[in-house]
């Protein structure tokens, strides 16, 4: 897998001060994407142990609420692998530190149906997700003015309530 960036301290993507891991390659193609050089899988650098130890450094800090991971797309079949192990390590080393994914997918019908590929992997990264913001990009709902997303149709779902309650629940604004 490639990275675009990682950014050490981030306001956009999420509540508090986070860390944030843009990864390379999306097939969505949405109209207006704000960061559309990072569909090209092969856009950035390699990524590496040597990127997912920056993280966990960048992590460190009590004032670093959390991660946030963004592209391209993680969910991404050539993403998942990496992605995984990337989260597997965030939460063991920061259990207490949420996370925040950015996916263009739809959770249910898609992520969760199996259209991303391998489903056991798909649920074991959402395993490791605080907060799932879903949906592709959509020019035509863009608002700059709603939190966190970028067009009106993108979802912030909770994704520990909503797998727990089988249904989708949307975040209810409380700090994560």
């Amino acid at each position: 897998m490639n990275y675009a960036k990682i950014k050490p301290h981030d306001i956009s993507n999420g509540t508090g001060i986070r860390v944030s891991l843009f990864v390379s390659g999306c097939n969505h193609g949405c109209k207006g994407c704000f960061n559309s050089e990072a569909w090209d899988f092969g856009y950035g650098k390699p990524y590496t142990e040597a990127q997912t130890e920056q993280i966990l450094k960048s992590l460190e800090p009590d004032y670093i609420k959390g991660f946030s991971l963004l592209g391209g797309e993680p969910f991404d079949p050539n993403n998942q692998p990496t992605v995984l192990e990337i989260l597997k390590r965030v939460k063991s080393e920061y259990p207490e530190k949420s996370v925040w994914c950015y996916t263009g997918y739809d959770l249910e019908k898609e992520l969760l149906a199996g259209k991303a590929e391998s489903i056991e992997t798909v649920e074991e990264i959402l395993g490791y997700i605080d907060i799932l913001v879903d949906g592709r990009f959509v020019e035509e709902l863009k608002n700059i003015k709603i939190k966190f997303r970028g067009s009106e149709n993108q979802r912030i779902i909770d994704v520990k309530k909503s797998l727990k309650q089988g249904n989708i629940e949307l975040w209810d604004g409380s700090y994560i």
